[in-house]
C-alpha cells in the first residue's frame, strides 16, 4: 500500500504576516516573498526520518484486553475472527530518525519492545526502500532505543542533534513521523508549550525517568520515535507520548537526555544508572516542623539500605540532603534523575543537614542493581502503599507459593496491614493485581512506578484484581478521605 504524505507547513499567524507584505529574514517563519522556513526545514529533515514496522506474537488476552500499547492503532485492520485466535503475529510500529554517519536510528523503546521482526522504511524520493533492522540498545527507564539496519546504504541522510536545554517555552518546533502507521513523512508545526513535565499518565511511553518537553505540534499514534526539531532543523526531542483526552498536547523526550545515554546504548546495549541506596522523601514545611528543622527544602533520608554506596559513605536516617554535586536539591524527582545520570564510580560531594548542622559527605556512586532488586527494596514492610505488600508474579518462588500459571502477569498480594485502606477494601493475600488506576501492571516495576505517582492521592483508586478464576475491580479509598 502506498503511503500518503501529509505536510502541515504554515501557521495562521505566518499567513497573515505574509499577506500583509511583512518584511522578514531567514530567522522568521515567512519571508518577504511568501516562502516558509518550515518548508525548508521539512525538506531537509524528512529524508532522515524513517517508518519502523514491527511484528511480535500477541495472545488474545493481550489483544482484547485493551491497554496502552504501540500496537493498539492497528487493531481495526484485523478481522474479528483473527483477533480471537491466540498467539498471532501482530504488527505495530512507529517512527525514528538517523542521527550519525554509521546509520544509527533513534526511536522509542516502546516502539520496538518485544519486537521479533523490525523493518525500516526509507524514503528515496518518490520511492521507498525496506530494510531489516536490529536493536543496538534500549532503555525502558527513558523510553529510548537505538536500532540499525542490517544492510545500511552508504551516506544516509541524518538529523543533526540540537540542544534541548536551549529551547524556550514559545519557541517554534516541528514534529515529523508516520502517524497511524500510514501517513509517512507527516509534518506538523507548533511551539514548545512547557518544559520539565513529569509524573504523567499518558499514552505512549511509560518511562520512569520523565522530563518531557510539552508541545502543541500534533502528535498521534505512530509518531512515537520521530524527531521534534527546531527551525534550524536540529532534533531537540524524540516524540513519545500523547494525551488522548486532550487537544494539542503531546510530549517529547529532550534530546539532551538521549545524548547522555547514547554512547552506552551503542557500546553496551544498556544503560548503567547511578545509585545511592536510600529511601527518600521530599521535605516540605509540615515535615520540617515535625522534625524541628528551620529549613523547608531538601530531600529527607528515610532509610539507608545496607551494603550500598550511601551506607558506605555514612549517610544516616534523618539526614536532609540540600546539595548534591554542587547543585541545590529541592525536588525529589529531579534529585532521582540527577543521581541516575551521575557516572558510575564518580565521587560526589553532598551537603546534608544532620542534627541541625550542615555536614559534608562524599559518596562514590554505584551502579543501580537490577530493577527487581530495587523494587523489592522500595516495597519493604515499612513502606507499604495503602497497606499492601506485593510480590512479582514472574518470580518462580512466588508462582509456586501461590500456584500461578507461568503466563500470569501482575503482582501478587503477599500481605495486608490490618485496618489499612487495602484491608478496608477487603483485598487479601493471594489476590493478583493486574491494573491500577487504569494502568496495566505486568511487573513489580509497573506497580512501583504507579504507586510513586499516586502516593499522595486522596481520591479512590480502582484496582483490577484476579481472585481464583474471577476478575473484578476493587476500589481502595486512601486514608484521610
Amino acid at each position: 500500500m502506498k503511503l500518503v504524505r501529509v505536510v502541515v507547513l504554515v501557521s495562521a499567524l505566518a499567513v497573515v504576516a505574509a499577506a500583509a507584505g511583512a518584511q522578514t529574514d531567514r530567522n522568521t517563519t515567512v519571508r518577504a516573498d511568501g516562502s516558509s522556513i518550515f518548508a525548508d526545514v521539512a525538506e531537509r529533515v524528512r529524508p532522515a526520518v524513517v517508518f519502523i514496522k514491527t511484528e511480535r506474537s500477541m495472545s488474545a488476552a493481550e489483544r482484547d484486553g485493551g491497554g496502552e500499547t504501540p500496537f493498539e492503532f492497528f487493531r481495526e485492520f484485523f478481522p474479528e475472527e483473527q483477533r480471537s485466535q491466540r498467539n498471532r503475529r501482530v504488527p505495530g510500529g512507529g517512527s525514528g530518525f538517523v542521527f550519525d554517519d554509521e546509520g544509527h536510528i533513534l526511536t522509542n523503546y516502546h516502539v520496538v519492545r518485544d519486537a521479533e521482526k523490525i523493518t525500516v522504511v526509507l524514503e528515496k524520493g518518490e520511492e521507498e526502500e525496506e530494510h531489516d533492522a536490529r536493536i543496538v540498545g534500549s532503555d525502558p527507564h527513558t523510553d529510548i532505543a537505538i536500532i540499525e539496519l542490517t544492510d545500511a546504504p552508504k551516506n544516509m541522510p541524518k538529523v543533526v542533534l540540537g540542544n534541548s536545554d536551549a529551547m524556550r517555552v514559545g519557541d517554534w518546533v516541528m514534529a515529523i513521523g508516520t502517524p497511524f502507521g500510514q501517513l509517512q513523512g507527516t509534518v506538523t508545526v507548533g511551539i514548545v508549550s512547557a518544559k520539565g513535565r513529569s509524573d504523567l499518565h499518558i499514552v505512549g511511553g511509560d518511562a520512569t525517568s520523565q522530563n518531557y518537553l510539552q508541545t502543541d505540534a500534533s502528535i498521534n499514534f505512530g509518531n512515537s520515535g520521530g524527531p521534534l526539531v527546531n527551525l534550524k532543523g536540529e532534533a531537540i526531542g524524540i516524540n513519545t507520548a500523547i494525551n488522548p483526552s486532550g487537544q494539542g498536547i503531546g510530549f517529547a523526550i529532550p534530546i539532551n537526555m538521549a545524548k547522555s545515554i547514547m554512547s552506552e546504548l551503542i557500546a553496551r546495549g544498556r544503560v548503567r544508572y547511578g545509585y545511592l541506596g536510600i529511601q527518600l522523601r521530599e521535605l516540605d514545611k509540615t515535615l520540617a516542623q515535625g522534625m524541628g528543622l528551620n529549613i523547608d527544602k531538601g530531600i529527607v533520608v528515610q532509610e539507608v539500605q545496607p551494603n550500598t554506596p550511601a551506607a558506605k559513605a555514612g549517610f544516616q536516617t534523618g539526614d536532609v540532603i540540600i546539595r548534591y554535586d554542587g547543585e541545590d536539591v529541592r525536588d525529589d524527582g529531579k534529585f532521582r534523575l540527577k543521581v541516575a545520570e551521575t557516572p558510575v564510580g564518580k565521587t560526589v560531594p553532598v551537603v546534608v543537614v544532620r542534627d541541625g548542622q550542615q555536614e559534608k559527605v562524599s559518596v562514590t556512586v554505584g551502579e543501580r542493581p537490577d530493577e527487581e532488586v530495587v523494587a523489592a527494596a522500595e516495597t519493604r514492610e515499612s513502606d507499604a502503599w495503602l497497606g499492601l505488600h506485593v510480590e512479582d508474579a514472574q518470580k518462580s518462588e512466588v508462582r509456586r507459593q501461590y500456584r500461578l500459571d507461568r503466563g500470569d502477569e501482575g503482582v501478587v498480594v503477599s500481605g495486608v496491614d490490618p485496618g489499612s485502606p487495602a484491608d478496608e477494601a477487603e483485598l487479601r493475600e493471594g489476590d493478583m493485581i493486574t491494573e491500577v488506576y487504569s494502568h496495566e501492571v505486568r511487573t513489580i516495576d509497573d506497580y512501583v512506578a504507579i504507586s510513586k505517582r499516586l502516593k499522595d492521592r486522596k481520591d479512590p483508586i480502582a484496582f483490577l484484581v484476579k481472585r481464583g478464576k474471577s476478575t473484578s475491580f476493587v476500589t481502595v479509598i486512601p486514608e484521610g478521605k
